[in-house]
């Protein structure tokens, strides 16, 4: 009687629990079953195509697949679960590696990254004209920012993570605005009902809600879903060999633009060959020179949470000098990053499904073990 009794209680609780998942938000039962985003979750989304054109391979230098990871690396790249790893110099790849079984046409996911592709973007519609200035006011394409405090806010304070608007950009709380973002089915209402809490353009507070903001205006301002207008200006041009995807809120609505764009690691070396070349692939220059490099110069202006100047940051883009070279670079959670270093002609390409915890100031400490594995393999240490 007494084991009837206990499970006759959890059968309600069991019940119980099984109508509060039903009745809670979309956003929240994807987070519950879900959890942390993953590299593969184009799979659990509806996706948009980024349509690639004419392939142009990238030349493998000789000895590639003869060449091994340095064990001095290989502990870290096994504790934070690297899937893959890709080094490109002077428009060779010099070294490439997949682990847990990707590939290197395994389509993986940007996280933030792919807000770099937004300010990229923006800086196309800039040189044709869509969009007048960085100046110009957000509520020009977008009327819930026409009236009010909002109305103060520019695209610059959107590039530069300066806009004060109240987005929560905690990714471990399953009611803040990112998971709502990552999860829900509405990002437009979501963005758009955002409050300004502090003067734009005074102090920076990394935001994925601005980068959703710029994917709007860019949206407002050429007529077109950024997914095309992507395809258009950047993967056909510069030879991508397969389609990417950029997962959608819902079939038919509009791009995580914050996130969520996924592609092979060797197409995404073709965007830090292009922040190489300030914004020129070979012979065609697919963004001015003039905007990149305003996205690659600090918004030293600004102030961060710990009263610093900030030079470690542009439009979009993370910038940083290490070891006497200048390096910008796109990070994504969970240890995701696309890092290039001019001087040196250098793309590195990490995936994985963990980073360090620790931090230099901005950065996660594990970005200077594939920033000095890098360099090892294309003997340049």
């Amino acid at each position: 009687m007494k084991r009837f009794r206990i499970s006759r209680i959890m059968l309600i609780v069991v019940a119980v629990l099984g109508v509060a998942y039903a009745l809670s938000p979309l956003y929240l039962r994807n987070a519950l079953l879900y959890q942390q985003p993953d590299l593969d979750d184009y799979t659990i989304f509806s996706n948009r195509v980024v349509m690639a054109g004419d392939y142009q391979p990238w030349p493998e230098a000789p000895g590639l697949n003869q060449k091994a990871l340095p064990p001095a690396y290989e502990k870290q790249f096994d504790k934070l679960k690297t899937v893959a790893f890709l080094v490109i110099r002077e428009e060779k790849i010099v070294f490439e590696k997949y682990w847990k079984g990707y590939t290197q046409d395994s389509k993986l996911n940007s996280l933030s990254m792919a807000s770099s592709i937004v300010s990229l973007l923006v800086g196309v519609a800039m040189d044709e004209g869509f969009i007048k200035s960085a100046d110009q006011p957000a509520g020009d394409f977008i009327p819930a920012f026409r009236t009010g405090d909002k109305a103060k806010i520019t695209i610059r304070h959107l590039l530069e993570m300066s806009s004060g608007l109240n987005w929560d950009e905690s990714y471990n709380s399953f009611n803040s605005m990112t998971t709502k973002g990552y999860y829900g089915d509405d990002l437009f209402e979501l963005v758009t009902s955002q409050t300004a809490v502090r003067e734009p353009g005074l102090y920076f507070d990394y935001k994925s809600g601005n980068s959703e903001l710029l994917a709007l205006i860019l949206q407002n301002a050429t007529g077109r879903d950024i997914s095309a207008y992507a395809s258009e200006k950047l993967w056909i041009p510069m030879g991508a060999k397969s389609d990417a995807l950029w997962s959608m809120d819902r079939p038919n609505g509009i791009e995580k633009a914050f996130c969520c764009f996924h592609a092979s690691p060797r197409d995404f070396a073709r965007i830090g060959e292009l922040a190489l070349n300030q914004g020129k692939w070979f012979d065609r220059q697919l963004i001015s020179e003039s905007f990149m490099n305003q996205a690659f110069s600090p918004a030293s202006r600004l102030i961060d949470a710990k009263s610093k100047m900030v030079d470690y940051y542009g439009w979009q883009w993370w910038l940083m000098n290490y070891r006497g070279y200048r390096v910008c670079y796109m990070m994504g959670l969970n240890g995701q990053y696309v890092i290039a270093v001019p001087e040196l002609k250098l793309v590195m390409v990490r995936f994985g499904k963990k980073c360090s915890t620790e931090k230099i100031r901005e950065i996660p400490a594990d970005f200077f073990t594939w920033f000095d594995a890098g360099m090892e393999l294309a003997g340049l240490k």
